[in-house]
């Protein structure tokens, strides 16, 4: 008695001054939900790696199905296996116990892939190896017949992230053609355009074996839609799910994505507190929804990836990948003796919408041909067309006809942007400063998001110096009208550069065509540097 009445005034001793403290002092809430926010991540990342146990457990399973095939053969396993430790002896020993059950795998959808042994590997595949991701980016594109969106929507992506956020994320892209020209086009094409991402193992390109893919001739006609789209929905389905089991063990989080989109700036950092928050919350959900438009912006934890691309499998000749998304979760949590409303609040608690929208589909041209694809996202906003600067005072002039009142004037005070039809060879654009300024440097971007092809191609960057010098002759070339050429647009149709200061004040900048254009071209930013920017 006496011994715990003693333990209780000890108690008392320690523990009344940290209450005094602790009513004292305010809590410190950020801290606490960072807290939060961590053990969910780890959280996460503990499931994501139980997954990948299951699945090398689910592969000795498969050697122990094949070991008792040997066994029952007559085949004396252990015989074979003298240079094998003891060890490795009682295990294979082990394996020769008998397994009744028909266990269903991709086979059993696809049973085409037991005849092509490469099937279910990447045909094509340019990456550095990360794994261990908090966030995987699926991207998938195809040969569109007017206009691809895949190099604007990658500069977008990556534009828009911080430098923590391309330590943790993985965007793979998914060319999803079988013509392997093609998909080398266009991996050269990101190895030019984004060389330091690949070597650093924030991008990978890959593309699907044909022979992933059954008779695309021999489907069933389904929803009354003609064979053309039966056969474009059918391929899209069985797209997303070779992507979505190549992503699965990469990361903890997967995020759909497609390759004619726009997004916002710190959007990863949004997506994964977002998603942390719903899983400290212990919400069970399956769907984090950043885009209200089909298949955009459709986050899972790759653990919960199986139960989709399983559904996507079964059903792939049947209907749309978002009507089956739509149906999985519908058949998830939807009870049958009961009416839509309780349907439609039973979903929210699973597939949760995030306000306002991350992302917005910018391309019209759908993949399907002939089809016109003119959705946006209503809750995203507007998306940025041109970027305004304080220039210096200029007159501009242009040879190039503007379209309606997209003139280089208005541009150039940063009212709009500069929108003109299809430049042709010894076109200018002028810029003539009042007074001569000390310019320091220049960026030019031609196209914006929703005319990505309308860029300035074979086209040079000029100054005029207010004095001319004889050892700019022997560093630069130099135009019969004395301009300098300082620089030149590249194939992202931007041009960027400094200028050295030994030229001088400049009396004029121009922007010279040198040869015809197929499109028309807009200017989006136009910031001339002085001496004077900040």
């Amino acid at each position: 008695m006496l011994r715990r009445k003693l333990g209780v005034v000890l108690a008392l001793v320690f523990v009344t001054p940290l209450l005094v403290v602790m009513m004292i002092s305010e809590p410190d809430l950020s801290g606490e939900q960072m807290l939060v926010q961590r053990m969910a991540e780890l959280r996460e990342r503990l499931h994501h790696a139980e997954m990948i146990n299951q699945e090398r457990r689910k592969d000795v399973l498969i050697l122990s199905q094949r070991f008792n095939v040997l066994a029952r053969s007559g085949e004396n396993v252990t015989s074979r296996s003298g240079k094998l430790s003891q060890e490795t002896r009682e295990l294979l020993a082990n394996l020769s116990h008998s397994v009744d059950l028909h266990l269903p795998s991709v086979y059993s959808y696809l049973p085409h892939l037991l005849h092509a042994p490469d099937a279910t590997s990447p045909a094509f595949k340019l990456s550095k190896g990360r794994h261990s991701a908090t966030m995987v980016l699926g991207v998938p594109t195809v040969k569109r017949q007017v206009q691809s969106y895949l190099m604007t929507t990658l500069h977008n992506l990556i534009d828009s992230m911080t430098p923590a956020d391309m330590n943790e994320c993985l965007i793979v892209v998914f060319v999803a053609e079988w013509d392997i020209d093609y998909v080398l086009q266009i991996a050269s094409q990101i190895e030019r355009r984004f060389p330091e991402h690949l070597d650093s193992g924030l991008l990978e390109v890959i593309s699907p074996p044909m022979s992933f893919y059954p008779n695309m001739e021999k489907l069933r006609q389904t929803l009354g839609d003609p064979m053309e789209r039966v056969r474009w929905r059918t391929k899209q389905n069985l797209d997303f799910a070779f992507l979505m089991m190549y992503a699965q063990p990469k990361g903890t989080f997967y995020v759909q994505l497609e390759d004619d989109i726009q997004t916002k700036k710190g959007y990863i950092t949004t997506m994964k507190k977002f998603a942390l928050q719903k899983t400290a919350e212990k919400k069970d959900w399956f769907v984090l929804d950043f885009c209200q438009l089909g298949f955009i912006g459709k986050m899972f934890k790759t653990i919960d990836l199986s139960a989709l691309v399983t559904f996507l499998l079964v059903f792939y000749n049947d209907k749309p990948c978002d009507w089956l998304l739509d149906h999985l979760v519908q058949n998830k949590v939807c009870r049958f003796d009961q009416n839509s409303k309780h349907c439609k609040k039973a979903k929210e608690n699973v597939w949760v919408h995030y306000k306002p929208s991350l992302f917005q589909h910018i391309g019209t041209h759908s993949s399907l041909k002939g089809k016109v694809q003119k959705l946006k996202d209503k809750q995203f906003g507007k998306v940025q067309l041109y970027f305004p600067h304080n220039n210096p005072p200029a007159q501009v002039e242009t040879d190039i006809k503007p379209y309606k009142t997209f003139t280089l004037q208005r541009a150039y005070r940063g009212e709009t942007y500069f929108w003109g039809l299809l430049p042709q060879q010894g076109d200018v654009l002028v810029f003539n400063f009042d007074p001569p300024v000390a310019a320091s440097g220049y960026l030019f971007k031609s196209g914006n998001v929703e005319h990505p092809s309308d860029k300035l191609y074979n086209t040079t960057v000029e100054v005029l110096p207010l004095k001319q010098q004889s050892w700019i002759y022997e560093k630069y070339k130099v135009t019969d009208d004395k301009f300098v050429i300082v620089g030149a647009f590249d194939d992202m149709g931007v041009a960027e550069g400094t200028l050295d200061s030994a030229l001088g004040d400049v009396i004029a900048l121009r922007l010279h065509v040198h040869a015809e254009s197929d499109n028309w071209a807009i200017l989006s930013e136009i910031f001339i540097k002085t001496v004077d920017t900040r």
